[in-house]
């Protein structure tokens, strides 16, 4: 696991709906220019091979795994981790996965989304995930999201409780909620007490229009790097003993007392 300082990227760029060659190039180039301005770690954002396709997704799926053996050529070549999530076909149905690729090229974990936006019919698309586990690589311990997943506490505790030491967030999240985006990366960051690499799309892309807005955040809550609304990254560098100093200083992993979030019976 890395133990010194390293650079990490959040990538943003415009996924269009089931343009797979044009959204791999984009991807692709950003990737190269992260890895070339040293990052070990590269976050993509939300679906972004293809879009939120629905009705094409099933065929879709069929161009992830050359997508996938790109990413890992790529992750191996360049020494770098890199986390994004596809489609994934399994039996009759679709599942929103995020991969995590280690800088080996070995995907050495997949996280297949729990939370589907049900105001925007993904669980008309999509089944939903079941399982969750932090994922060891090279950089650390990642605690994958994408999302939703940002307004459910409860799978970042799970993670902070497997010793994650950083969450990569890879998202299509809308601009009418940009302000929500910026707040929930932050609390997770510092009730967790880690770093933040959260990757979102940018530009219109079928009926809805995204904030842009990638960034990595501390974990005390500090934005390093923002990558505003055009196409571009977040850049900044993650301190492992920061995560450490910070959780020395404000001790919540030993503080908790899990007594009193046991369920009780409703009076009456």
């Amino acid at each position: 696991m890395q133990k010194t300082p390293f650079p990490a990227a959040a990538l943003q760029f415009r996924v269009d709906v089931g343009d797979v060659p044009g959204n791999r190039e984009r991807a692709f180039r950003l990737l190269r220019e992260a890895a070339g301005r040293g990052a070990r770690l590269c976050v993509l954002p939300e679906m972004w091979s293809t879009g939120f396709a629905e009705a094409d997704l099933p065929p879709l799926c069929a161009t992830t795994p050359a997508i996938l053996h790109g990413i890992r050529e790529f992750a191996a070549s360049r020494k770098v981790v890199v986390a994004g999530s596809l489609p994934q076909r399994v039996g009759r149905g679709v599942y929103n996965t995020l991969y995590v690729v280690n800088a080996t090229g070995v995907v050495t974990g997949e996280y297949r989304k729990a939370h589907l936006f049900t105001p925007s019919g993904e669980d008309r698309w999509f089944r939903r995930g079941t399982s969750s586990r932090g994922i060891p690589t090279d950089v650390g311990i990642v605690g994958p999201l994408i999302c939703y997943d940002l307004r459910f506490p409860e799978l970042s505790r799970k993670y902070f409780l497997e010793g994650a030491t950083l969450f990569c967030v890879s998202a299509q999240w809308p601009s009418v909620r940009s302000a929500h985006w910026e707040i929930l990366a932050a609390a997770r960051a510092v009730e967790s007490q880690l770093f933040v690499v959260a990757s979102n799309a940018t530009g219109p892309s079928g009926p809805f229009h995204y904030a842009g807005g990638s960034g990595i955040w501390s974990p005390v809550g500090e934005r390093l790097a923002f990558a505003g609304d055009g196409e571009g990254m977040a850049l900044a560098t993650i301190d492992p003993a920061a995560v450490e100093e910070t959780r020395r200083r404000i001790p919540c992993l030993a503080d908790r007392n899990e007594r009193a979030y046991r369920k009780t019976r409703r009076p009456g």
